[in-house]
């Protein structure tokens, strides 16, 4: 197999310092990718992947917190439903951050967000995350540019201590193109089963396009630390988003090198009659 394959996680990995250009280009890159050969390989990583939840659970010394990101129809959802269904949902759960509530906005803002953080032995993915209080808030001007600014300390800091906690933290951001965008939202629009989908401030949301692309560029650049670094993750096809996801997790939790922990009797001496 060639290296490009057996590699691709690693080439996926934001190195520190590395300029953050997010090319409308590099969004539809197949990485030598096939379709045909990427959904193959992507049926085989979910049976692994499903191996290693259960030692994860059995081990029980490691949480695994899955950060997801991406503009607007970025595939989100789909991800979550196409690499996330190889887990069993007893040890995997999905949290999606909405606008804050009352009762949230009388808390600092990642009150609500260590809540939802996976206790060791599960795997929890944040369908958006404390990330959108450097991006929404910051395209929207929802608070001032010193608060938002302080954020992104505030955010390494959090992760650092999770990950001193035993709590592994995977960042994935999902790119597409504006181009991309626009077809997955002309489909929505048109297509009776997907019209739910379709929000009309999400044209808003389109117009700020630039101005979402440096805010992530900021992200991924300001928040990209050793313990907790960025995954960009080509996602206009989504048959190679959906492989790449699927090995830059079996990539983290082969890393954990997880065990079964050892009985607490002697298997010898026990029978059962």
């Amino acid at each position: 197999m060639p290296a490009p394959h057996r590699d691709l996680a690693r080439r996926l990995k934001l190195r520190s310092g590395r300029r953050v250009s997010l090319s409308e280009s590099s969004a539809g890159r197949t990485l030598s990718w096939e379709e045909t050969q990427a959904r193959e390989a992507s049926r085989k990583i979910a049976v692994e992947l499903a191996e290693l939840q259960y030692q994860l659970y059995a081990d029980g010394r490691y949480g695994v917190l899955v950060v997801l990101q991406a503009i607007d129809g970025g595939g989100k959802d789909g991800t979550v439903r196409h690499v996330f269904s190889a887990f069993n949902p007893q040890g995997c759960t999905v949290s999606a951050f909405k606008s804050p509530g009352p009762e949230e906005l009388r808390h600092d803002y990642l009150w609500r967000i260590h809540q939802q953080v996976p206790s060791r032995g599960t795997i929890t993915v944040f369908n958006r995350s404390h990330y959108e209080d450097v991006l929404i808030a910051r395209v929207d001007s929802l608070v001032p540019r010193a608060v938002w600014q302080a954020r992104y300390r505030q955010i390494n800091e959090f992760e650092r201590m999770l990950v001193e906690n035993d709590i592994r933290v995977v960042k994935i951001f999902l790119h597409i193109s504006k181009a991309e965008q626009r077809r997955r939202f002309q489909e929505r629009i048109r297509e009776p089963r997907k019209q739910w989908k379709f929000d009309p401030q999400d044209l808003v949301k389109r117009a700020q396009w630039s101005a979402y692309r440096q805010a992530f560029r900021d992200m991924l650049a300001r928040c990209n630390k050793k313990q907790a670094p960025w995954y960009v993750v080509p996602a206009d096809h989504k048959w190679l988003r959906d492989l790449a996801v699927a090995k830059i997790l079996l990539a983290q939790l082969k890393s954990l090198r997880l065990r079964f922990p050892p009985p607490r009797f002697n298997p010898r001496k026990m029978r059962v009659p």
